[in-house]
């Protein structure tokens, strides 16, 4: 099976456009942690223009922190915000003739559907009235995954490149040192490992099985594109 490899998009970053041709996935920015109707308008051309498949990124409603703190809300506001940043991407996705394919929740409301089944109930609740054909992307093995699995979404299992792992499956916090790898010897090694092996090796040494659809890499970081062209040619050749 080929594996995908996706890429967080539409977030004011400079390298949009330069990352587009070693990506087969975009996840793109609604507005709620960065973006706007401009950058979604030309995200979506980008992504038609490279033949790379659609993805909303919906997040808390937290410019400030770039969506990567955690709020307090509840099930039933979080599933009225995923619809509304769906629906804001799809409006810009319809406008050129495209679809969305698939939706990852981003920071830290990725991460707390991941380990909160109310909240992860709430985002595949949301996609699946939106479109129950859409494919969510989560946190491998999480219960994001299980939510929407529940109710007869697709999902891809999704394992990240550039960031490091705890034993329990979940991402190193990013306040925590060595929280992101920042060599692509490290990060080659890592995709490597879990394409090839099924597995990861945690930042406490223990090495842990996952499932692996997707790929993820940050296109906000300062090594995204040279990242990006290292895991494309890695890919390639396993494939």
């Amino acid at each position: 099976m080929r594996i995908d490899l996706n890429c967080d998009m539409g977030e004011g970053m400079p390298n949009d456009a330069a990352l587009m041709p070693f990506i087969s996935s975009a996840n793109i920015a609604c507005g709620f942690h960065a973006g706007d109707e401009h950058t979604m308008e030309t995200t979506v051309k980008l992504c038609k223009d490279f033949g790379v498949r659609i993805g909303a990124h919906p997040s808390f409603p937290d410019r400030v922190n770039f969506g990567r703190t955690l709020m307090e809300m509840s099930p039933e506001e979080i599933y009225k915000i995923v619809r509304v940043q769906i629906q804001a991407l799809d409006k810009h996705a319809s406008v050129q003739g495209e679809k969305i394919h698939h939706v990852k929740p981003h920071g830290a409301l990725y991460n707390a559907s991941a380990k909160d089944p109310a909240i992860a109930k709430a985002i595949a609740q949301a996609v699946f009235d939106e479109d129950p054909n859409m494919l969510l992307l989560g946190l491998s093995g999480s219960y994001s995954l299980a939510a929407a699995e529940a109710l007869g979404l697709k999902t891809a299992h999704e394992v990240f490149g550039d960031r490091a792992y705890q034993a329990d499956g979940s991402l190193v916090p990013r306040n925590q040192a060595h929280a992101c790898l920042d060599q692509t010897e490290e990060v080659i090694h890592q995709v490597k490992r879990m394409v090839q092996k099924g597995e990861f090796e945690a930042i406490s040494g223990e090495i842990i099985p996952l499932r692996i659809d997707t790929i993820c890499l940050h296109g906000d970081g300062p090594h995204a594109l040279e990242f990006a062209k290292a895991i494309r040619i890695l890919l390639d050749l396993i494939d």
